[in-house]
């Protein structure tokens, strides 16, 4: 298992995503608010394979789990 302490900034480069502060905080606010009707992997902006991947993460309770959590909230807020 991977110990290393993942940042936002990874979780976004990791879904193939730009990972500036700024880029971040844009798509937060071109996408927000998700509806709590609809989990995060199935919001119709992402990708097959970025569904995939936040999907697997929160299912598996791996070490993205905290961020893509953290994600979900900030899409909500």
């Amino acid at each position: 298992m991977d110990l290393t302490n993942h940042v936002m900034t990874d979780l976004f480069d990791q879904l193939g995503l730009p990972s500036s502060e700024a880029e971040m905080t844009q798509f937060i606010a071109d996408h927000r608010p998700l509806p709590e009707s609809v989990k995060l992997a199935d919001a119709p902006f992402w990708s097959k394979g970025q569904a995939q991947f936040l999907r697997e993460e929160i299912n598996e309770d791996s070490e993205w789990a905290p961020l893509v959590d953290q994600l979900n909230t900030s899409l909500r807020a």
